[in-house]
């Protein structure tokens, strides 16, 4: 072959790929594929951004209702003294006021509100607030609630009131 003849067969090569189109079908399958996958992310995406969401606003209805009932806490503790002044009161206006107190205490708790005043448990400084000290006997070494001077309250597991209380031990 002369120079001539593989200067011709070089061309015709070069010019036969660039001639020879893609395959239509596969560009259109890659595109296809393309946007599924963008569509897949879209809408992963869009499901993440509902859930966040519907969390956020059930945050922001828990901590108003949390809000509201820490607004509520005075007007228990009023019913408790109350309560207590009656114990050995036997009037209709005593039964009025411990039915009253109930039926709030009865659905504040329907809702979520429990209420800290237990005697005889360990001392927990996540839910008891110590406001006094008695000695406890000799070889003691835990800390128990001795007695309870104002009821704690949990809102759906989280204290929005420690109970003041008195320590033994």
């Amino acid at each position: 072959m002369t120079d001539e003849a593989v200067k011709n067969d070089e061309s015709t090569a070069s010019e036969d790929a660039v001639e020879t189109p893609l395959d239509p079908r596969s560009e259109v399958e890659r595109e296809r594929d393309e946007y599924l996958d963008s569509l897949q992310r879209l809408q992963a995406d869009f499901e993440n951004y509902r859930k966040r969401v519907a969390r956020s606003s059930d945050d922001a209805a828990t901590r108003a209702s949390g809000d509201v009932v820490v607004k509520l806490l005075p007007v228990l503790d009023a019913l408790d003294l109350a309560q207590a002044h009656f114990a050995s009161s036997t009037s209709d206006e005593a039964a009025a006021l411990e039915q009253s107190r109930a039926l709030l205490l009865d659905t504040l708790a329907k809702e979520g509100l429990t209420r800290i005043d237990v005697v005889g448990v360990a001392f927990d400084p996540q839910v008891h607030d110590a406001v006094a000290h008695v000695p406890g006997e000799d070889g003691e070494s835990t800390q128990v609630v001795d007695d309870v001077l104002r009821a704690g309250y949990k809102w759906k597991g989280a204290v929005l009131r420690p109970a003041m209380v008195r320590v033994k031990g």
